[in-house]
């Protein structure tokens, strides 16, 4: 055999990357990667990540690439080099009290670790609970203000500072203490930072939630004294008619003095009752207002003990506008802090500007006729209301706060958007690159033509699904909505043979490979690869919610490896990862197409109520859902029957706010086009914000009518036909879009930078409480969107059947994911909320498991049919779902193993190819006929 000498092997090299414009990996560009690892290594020290990027560098670049092995030295002195970097700064500026600090951490009280006390999350809003948060505030606090400079200087980003902080979960104490001591001071470093920013969220969430609890009760207390005095009055109005024929009693002689009549009278109708009764004659209503905050008094001692000590310790700023509020908080935490009372101090010397005409009858109590003073407890309590409402609007925000930062602070900093059209660019999206004029050019064209050509529809009746009722201007319109729905459990997989849940994860991670998505949390340092059957076996633990000490006794895998395991193994990113690669792999099989709705990918997401067993900070009562119990909302991203995204919210958090989210940060090969939600899932921004990053918004309204009632156009209204049904209700201010758009251009860059969590500033730009101009010009947008849409909606019956179709496929997952969260009455029964995060995304991998079987079995079946050219079988075969389970053993001795079991899905797939077998699939095995 002939062999080319090392020269020619050279020339021939040579020659093909210069044709293919490849470079070698030589010194030069040895050099060039080790300063990219480093500039990498800045953002994450995370291995797999540097990894990653270095691969993407060479391929973008057209680097040959060197040896794994080579690749690997990268990486590790690309992470050793920043380590010390930072260590090395660490050791700079930290001063001896830091250092002492950092240190005392890894000390032992009478009781426990200090480290260990710290890392306890609240459970809920009892006083215990927020005295022991305020606590791990105080504690936190000097660490949190140096690390806040030091991370300037070291230049540390957001990614590093969780990853640092996790290891400190991660890692037990006594590994700590025994670690490098400048390693182990970062990572506090870290952890002490992030807990500092996390608990001042949730002592905001607390003071928010128990600012509103009170409302509640108030509410309640003045509605039932409310209704038992218009109970009392009807009682008493036959006393009232004795009580009044006293004036016309001719034995009661004229000189009677009237203290004995009113004697007399209080026989009659008690003294109290008689302002009441006299009300009620009157016509007069009950004053629901003076009863709450009567109501507020009696509570006052509860809401100084529970609001106090929240208040006091958080630092608040606003706008120059909120300066009488902000006043009134300053002087009060002022109080507060040196431990005065508010009957110590002059009421004068508190702002009253915000306190309105209406509040003033309620705050200031009458001395006589000329003078008055102000209620303080009362007062307090109306500051408390004022600050929740700033808080939930933005206008008041929390110093060093994740959720509860300046809307300012939420958006691309001055200096980066001095580049704004690279960063634009880099988006990518289009209506955000064009001039604003020709998107409203656009607009224009689009959603007059539609007013025109719907209500001619509508009026000559070509659009036969829609009813109209009577005639002239009591001319009404009402839409038909075509069925679709989407059965689950399919008669189609009633024939198959039985799998269990261990075997078919072995077998989907064999096909799939999701299982090398789960790394160790420490990388670089771990020892050992996990035996598979250890992480399936703690996947169906958590997914089914039996929890890891029932799996080890239903496996046969001893509790401490499923323990070390999952704690090592099972993470939210490794979660997601993993779930990626079964969803990816779902996309890439033949029959994924035949689920697409209309010729595209149409999602949707909804959130299903989930109760939970364990108090957790995110839990809320929901009477509706959860009787006398708490419980959480789990929100989910469906697209072709497969669950892509998901995340655990609390039921008090509106699901809108987190469409953008779900969607803009599904990191699946499968991405929709169009998105669906009901009515929760609409807000003042969603149609823009979609829109703008290339989705489809197309909701189901619950009241559609109302919605119509409230329709843009570009004309005014009196410029529209008379006999047009639908018509705008105002104009479109095109002026005040153009004059804001470039504020709003900064916002939709911030939002595509994934740098806050996009549900933050959607919560911020969808609420009502303060309308600024940014705020109006960005609703204004979505309300011709919006208007685009339902015009569309009315006139397209396939969309409406569309719409209804992927909101069927979410709610037919949510029945799926209930079957197979089985456990436990399929409540969660953990501590926090990463765990719940964690489980509810084991819930979904093994869903996406099941489907990805599933969805095989299909493509082999759909194979068979188009080889045979069988197009009614295709036909049929679209409406098999594969969202389904009757056939997966999910109960039982859980047995699982390294070896992949043999699982013939061609043989069984084959046995559909039999048209007697084909025929019987789709009968219901359990029908007696």
């Amino acid at each position: 055999m002939y062999s080319l000498s090392k020269v020619s092997k050279s020339v021939g090299t040579d020659h093909i990357l210069e044709l293919l414009n490849y470079r070698i990996f030589d010194k030069e560009v040895r050099s060039e990667l080790e300063s990219k690892a480093q500039r990498i290594a800045m953002l994450s020290t995370q291995p797999v990540f540097i990894l990653r990027e270095l691969l993407h560098y060479m391929t973008t670049h057209r680097i040959v690439a060197p040896l794994y092995t080579s690749l690997q030295d990268f990486v590790g002195r690309a992470v050793n080099r920043e380590r010390s970097r930072v260590l090395s700064l660490l050791n700079q500026n930290a001063s001896p009290m830091v250092i002492d600090q950092l240190d005392a951490l890894l000390n032992a009280d009478e009781r426990m670790y200090r480290i260990t006390s710290l890392k306890k999350e609240p459970k809920n809003f009892s006083y215990k609970e927020l005295k022991q948060e305020v606590v791990r505030r105080q504690y936190f606090q000097p660490l949190h203000d140096f690390t806040k400079g030091f991370l300037e200087i070291a230049g540390l980003s957001a990614e590093s500072i969780k990853y640092y902080s996790s290891l400190v979960k991660y890692y037990t104490v006594y590994k700590l203490r025994r670690m490098h001591k400048g390693s182990v001071r970062l990572y506090l470093l870290c952890f002490a930072y992030q807990c500092f920013r996390e608990v001042n969220d949730n002592l905001i969430e607390a003071f928010i939630y128990l600012v509103h609890h009170y409302e509640k009760l108030a509410k309640h207390a003045a509605g039932e004294q409310m209704k038992k005095a218009m109970e009392d009055a009807s009682k008493n109005l036959k006393a009232a008619g004795d009580l009044l024929a006293l004036f016309v009693d001719e034995s009661i002689s004229a000189d009677t003095p009237f203290e004995q009549i009113q004697q007399r009278a209080f026989t009659f109708l008690e003294r109290e009752n008689i302002p009441v009764v006299a009300d009620y004659l009157r016509n007069i209503e009950f004053d629901k207002v003076k009863a709450e905050w009567a109501y507020y008094t009696t509570l006052s001692m509860t809401i100084k003990r529970n609001l106090r000590h929240l208040f006091s310790e958080l630092e608040f700023v606003g706008r120059v506008e909120d300066a009488p509020l902000l006043s009134a908080v300053i002087i009060l935490q002022d109080l507060f802090r040196r431990g005065k009372s508010l009957s110590q101090v002059n009421a004068e010397i508190f702002p009253t500007d915000m306190i309105s005409k209406t509040q003033q009858l309620y705050l200031y109590e009458k001395i006589d006729d000329d003078n008055e003073k102000l209620d303080l407890d009362r007062y307090e309590f109306m500051v408390y209301r004022l600050l929740r409402n700033a808080l939930e609007s933005g206008d008041l925000c929390v110093v060093n706060s994740n959720q509860f930062l300046r809307f300012e602070d939420d958006l691309i900093n001055d200096e980066r958007w001095k580049n704004k059209d690279e960063i634009l660019k880099e988006i990518g999206a289009p209506l955000l690159q064009q001039p604003i004029e020709e998107t409203l050019a656009m607009f224009k064209e689009a959603l007059e033509s539609r007013f025109a050509d719907v209500n001619k529809r509508v009026l000559d009746y070509t659009n036969e699904h829609i009813k109209l009722r009577g005639k002239g201007e009591k001319r009404k319109w009402s839409l038909v909505y075509p069925t679709a729905d989407t059965p689950i459990n399919s008669p189609f997989y009633s024939h198959l043979p039985s799998i269990g849940i261990a075997d078919l994860l072995a077998f989907v991670g064999a096909r799939t490979g999701f299982l090398n998505e789960f790394t160790h949390v420490l990388e670089r340092y771990v020892k050992y690869d996990p035996e598979p059957r250890k992480i399936l076996a703690s996947l169906v633990a958590m997914g089914t919610n039996m929890g890891l000490a029932k799996m080890a006794e239903v496996s046969g895998i001893g509790f401490p490896s499923l323990a070390s395991v999952s704690k090592s193994f099972v993470r939210p990113e490794t979660l997601k990862a993993a779930n990626d690669a079964i969803s990816n792999a779902i996309a890439k099989l033949p029959v994924f197409h035949l689920y697409n709705i209309r010729e595209e990918l149409h999602s949707s997401s909804d959130g299903q109520r989930i109760e939970t067993k364990i108090d957790t900070f995110n839990a809320r009562y929901s009477p509706k859902y959860f009787g006398l119990d708490k419980g959480v909302s789990v929100c989910t991203l469906i697209a072709n029957h497969v669950p892509i995204n998901g995340r655990v919210i609390g039921t008090h958090e509106h699901e809108s706010q987190f469409v953008f989210d779900l969607l803009y940060n599904n990191t699946s090969d499968i991405k929709p086009t169009r998105h669906s939600t009901d009515t929760h899932g609409t807000n003042q921004v969603n149609f823009w914000t979609l829109r703008a990053f290339g989705y489809g918004f197309a909701p189901r309204y619950r009241d559609l009518h109302k919605k119509t009632e409230r329709l843009v156009g570009f004309e005014n209204p009196s410029q529209y036909p008379a006999e047009f049904l639908i018509r705008p209700m105002r104009k479109v201010s095109e002026d005040l879009i153009i004059e804001e758009w470039p504020t709003i251009l900064r916002i939709m860059a911030s939002l595509a930078q994934k740098e806050t969590t996009q549900a933050t500033i959607i919560r911020k730009l969808s609420s009502y409480v303060r309308q600024n101009r940014t705020k109006k010009a960005l609703w204004e947008l979505d309300n011709i969107c919006r208007a685009i849409y339902i015009l569309d909606f009315i006139d397209d019956v396939g969309l409406r059947q569309s719409v209804q179709k992927a909101l069927n496929r979410g709610e037919a997952y949510h029945r799926f994911r209930h079957a197979v969260a089985y456990v436990n009455g399929g409540r969660f029964n953990v501590q926090t909320e990463t765990e719940q995060q964690v489980w509810s995304d084991c819930s979904r991998l093994l869903a996406n498991a099941i489907i990805y079987y599933n969805t095989m079995l299909l493509s082999k079946v759909y194979e068979q049919k188009q080889a045979a050219g069988d197009h009614a079988a295709i036909a049929r075969l679209k409406d098999i779902s594969p969202v389904a389970w009757q056939h997966i053993n999910l109960i039982g001795k859980f047995e699982f193993s390294d070896t992949v079991p043999v699982i013939d899905i061609d043989a069984i797939a084959s046995r559909y190819a039999d048209p007697k077998f084909w025929n019987s699939s789709f009968e219901d095995p359990t029908d007696p006929e």
